[in-house]
């Protein structure tokens, strides 16, 4: 099955797809950062497809899942081996935390129901697909360690396997109700604050499957309209909240849906089972014993046990490990002293529009190209922009590249010198002053601690001509003029965009002898991915959606920098 997945994963219409999905979040990053997605996604849909085949096999010979069919075969060889020996099959129900030893909550990991008591106390599970009259046969783990230490003790006749059962519906019957009830029941009196803050605790009507899956594709459809409307909104503040919001939603249905997926069959399920053999084993043992390892399921109570065991023993490490997450994540939003460094082993790249400078290509154009037009011209510039606008901004969401080169077509005929003498004289101090004060300091920061500073950006190079005094190195566009200097309208080389960075950056560490690993790396756009990823410390500043995102996956700094000064109104005389 997994040579015939792997085949299809791999046909030109799978590919195709995968490779569109991809394009739609990665194109303006490169084609290398679009394949290594297009790879994961392949990754990810044989791994789903060999899921659901082998599902499939288990269903198709009367088995929930996997899980139980794979269990199911293993006992079929003990079985059918056991004809040279002694065999005693233990099979345990849902194993939850001890209810006595080694302490009462201990386990190891989290087991089936955990991850959906915390998600009711975090207010992040509104419903669940689960009969309510349903027994889930729960039996705690001490329990189990007793009977198997019990069984082990007994002879059965050889080619005669024994069975027991670790279980306790059959007579200490907890219902999915009942659970509800009891989860309920400690986080009024103990409420998750750092999920849940002042939202109520939902409440669990149990209108069965279907509803709850006709509510999550209509959730589903909302969030991806969400999600295509917000990529046409301008960046700022609010959009990235508005973006985090849609991620939790989603983030909360594909955990719903996960968890109806893997307990579907049993959250609806009529099976029971009897424990008559384990319960008269237990009443074997001695009186001493029975009470010091006894696992007599109807021997305790479920409030006792779920209300004071159980859900403060998964959830009390969770609110730590966040507490402490929280912590690192409030550090994460200012920066450390940087390290010294030995001046040349370390850079520090940045990118200009909207990490250093709050400004775009366009403004820049206006600035730089207006003045030395009549008012006539001008206007007839700015009109011929403005019509070109959403062609420009088509091209922007499909290629940087193309972007950038459409705009500096509008250069043709300018004078390059002329062009520099009045960045010099009257746009330097503005530009400046455009710059982010937050900016400024983390370069100067790094520079002081020997750091290489380098500024990486599309904007042509007389634009960048102030910035020199803060920047080692300054990568930028590069006009190509005739021989009297005019510009032609197109560039003496590609604009550095994309996997291009990535590609400068990494040739100019081994000229120089730098490590990547230790460098650092700030950019405010999807489109800069290649670069962030070509450093050990990326960082995104006031990231787009994409970024943000990608960021967030990846565990890297997110930093908001306040708004950049407004440009003050430009004399065109």
């Amino acid at each position: 099955m997994k040579e015939h997945v792997e085949a299809r994963s791999r046909s030109s219409e799978q590919l195709t797809k995968l490779r569109k999905e991809a394009e739609a979040l990665h194109r303006q990053a490169g084609y290398l950062t679009t394949s290594e997605d297009t790879e994961r996604r392949r990754q990810e849909w044989v791994k789903q497809e060999l899921v659901a085949a082998g599902t499939e096999r288990a269903r198709s010979l009367g088995w929930t899942d996997v899980y139980t069919f794979a269990k199911a075969l293993a006992e079929r060889v003990v079985a059918d081996l056991s004809g040279d020996f002694m065999a005693s099959i233990v099979r345990p129900a849902i194993v939850e935390s001890s209810l006595t030893n080694p302490y009462p909550g201990w386990i190891e990991g989290f087991k089936m129901a955990d991850p959906i008591i915390l998600a009711y106390g975090r207010g992040q599970l509104p419903e669940f697909p689960a009969s309510p009259d349903a027994v889930i046969d729960i039996i705690p783990c001490d329990f189990v360690v007793n009977a198997i230490v019990a069984v082990c003790a007994t002879t059965p006749e050889i080619g005669q396997p024994e069975y027991y059962h670790c279980s306790s519906g059959a007579r200490n019957p907890l219902t999915f109700r009942g659970v509800y009830e009891h989860v309920r029941n400690y986080f009024s009196e103990h409420p998750y604050t750092s999920g849940q803050g002042s939202t109520p605790l939902a409440t669990w009507n149990f209108p069965g499957a279907e509803p709850v899956e006709m509510f999550m594709r209509l959730a589903d459809k909302g969030v991806r309209i969400g999600n295509k409307l917000i990529s046409f909104a301008p960046r700022g503040k609010k959009t990235r909240q508005l973006a985090a919001s849609l991620d939790k939603s989603r983030k909360q249905l594909e955990f719903l849906g996960k968890y109806m997926t893997l307990y579907g069959e049993y959250l609806q399920s009529e099976l029971h089972f009897v424990d008559d053999c384990t319960l008269a084993l237990h009443h074997s043992l001695h009186p001493d014993d029975r009470d010091r390892f006894g696992f007599d399921s109807a021997s305790f109570e479920w409030k006792h046990y779920m209300e004071e065991v159980h859900i403060p023993a998964i959830t009390d490490p969770v609110r730590r490990l966040e507490a402490a997450r929280k912590r690192r994540k409030g550090r994460s939003t200012t920066f450390r002293d940087l390290k010294p460094a030995e001046p040349g082993t370390v850079l520090a790249a940045f990118d200009l529009d909207g990490t250093v400078m709050a400004t775009n290509v366009v403004e820049t154009y206006l600035w730089a190209r207006l003045p030395e037009l009549s008012p006539l011209r001008r206007i007839g510039e700015v009109a011929s922009l403005a019509l070109q606008l959403p062609m420009y901004l088509g091209a922007e969401r499909r290629d940087r590249g193309v972007f950038l080169r459409s705009i500096y077509r509008r250069y043709a005929g300018a004078d390059l010198a002329a062009l520099e003498s009045y960045v010099d004289e009257k746009l330097s101090p503005l530009i400046l002053d455009r710059m982010s004060p937050d900016a400024i300091r983390r370069i100067r920061e790094h520079r002081d601690a020997g750091h290489t500073t380098i500024l990486m950006t599309g904007v042509i190079r007389p634009l960048t001509r102030p910035f020199e005094g803060l920047f080692d190195t300054i990568v930028a566009a590069e006009l190509a003029t005739d021989e009297n200097g005019i510009c032609t309208g197109f560039l003496s080389g590609p604009p550095m965009v994309g996997e291009s960075r990535s590609a400068w950056l990494n040739h100019y560490a081994q000229l120089h002898g730098i490590n990547l690993a230790n460098s650092f790396g700030y950019a405010d756009s999807h489109v800069d991915l290649p670069m962030l990823n070509a450093v050990g410390n990326p960082v995104a500043v006031s990231p787009d959606i994409g970024l943000m995102r990608a960021a967030k996956s990846k565990g890297w700094s997110i930093v908001e920098w306040p708004e950049m000064s407004p440009l003050p109104r430009l004399k065109m005389s």
